[in-house]
């Protein structure tokens, strides 16, 4: 395996808070690797300096060998990298079809004529059908997005980042809020994503992280504590201790 994604000493200070502390994180193509930490530990401003929404204090940011440190998001997104959110970003009174057709036609750089009808983009709205299948929203690609179930939602918020084709995908807690009866086709759909696609995972829900993942990092007060296997980090008395609140 080569690596895809790294982080080289990267620093994140908010006046004297440091919230991510000299991070130095290798991510291998093809890999399911999940950042778990206790609240405040720094995940997601990770993400958000990997993605571009932060600028580091210092430190870079090296996506297949290129230095990415000072490139803006969409040019991130361009170059294969897209996320999803905590609290999703979705245009409400769009159906599903719309916002998969826009994603599609923003990734290939249409500009204005982006925004035209459904039927000026025949080959986008079939491209988008066959996405809106591979995540579960066949049945609801005609409603309005704000109709939808809340599980519903965060599939179409991943199927939207799936859209710009990336080569690395950033999973922000897809399944937080998202009640028990719509839990398991979230998790079922992001077990099922590509194997050639990268996926970096951050999620409370060990289960999830434990049955997804094959590399776990563990953040703690913004600095990487330590990273393993999953049996490693499953076996460790002192993420048990620190992130699970079990005795060491």
């Amino acid at each position: 395996m080569s690596t895809v994604l790294e982080t080289r000493n990267l620093v994140k200070r908010f006046g004297g808070f440091v919230a991510t502390d000299n991070v130095s994180l290798t991510v291998q193509r093809g890999a399911r690797h999940a950042l778990i930490g206790p609240n405040g530990a720094g995940k997601t401003t990770l993400i958000n300096l990997l993605t571009g929404s932060l600028k580091p204090t210092s430190g870079r940011v090296v996506l297949e060998g290129e230095d990415i440190t000072g490139l803006p998001v969409h040019r991130r997104v361009s170059r294969g990298l897209a996320r999803t959110f905590q609290v999703n970003q979705l245009f409400p009174d769009f159906t599903p079809l719309e916002s998969v057709v826009l994603a599609i036609n923003e990734r290939e750089r249409l500009g204005a004529s982006a925004w035209a009808p459904l039927a000026a983009h025949a080959e986008a709205v079939d491209e988008a059908a066959g996405l809106l299948e591979r995540f579960g929203l066949t049945d609801v690609m005609g409603e309005r997005t704000s109709h939808l179930p809340y599980g519903k939602q965060r599939l179409l918020e991943i199927a939207l980042a799936f859209a710009a084709k990336p080569r690395v995908l950033l999973l922000d807690e897809p399944a937080a809020g998202v009640p028990e009866e719509e839990r398991h086709e979230v998790l079922a759909i992001v077990r099922a994503l590509p194997a050639e696609v990268t996926v970096i995972l951050i999620e409370h829900d060990m289960d999830l992280v434990f049955s997804f993942a094959d590399r776990i990092s563990v953040l703690v007060a913004g600095a990487l504590f330590t990273e393993g296997t999953v049996a490693e980090i499953a076996a460790d008395p002192r993420v048990k201790a620190i992130y699970l609140g079990e005795d060491a």
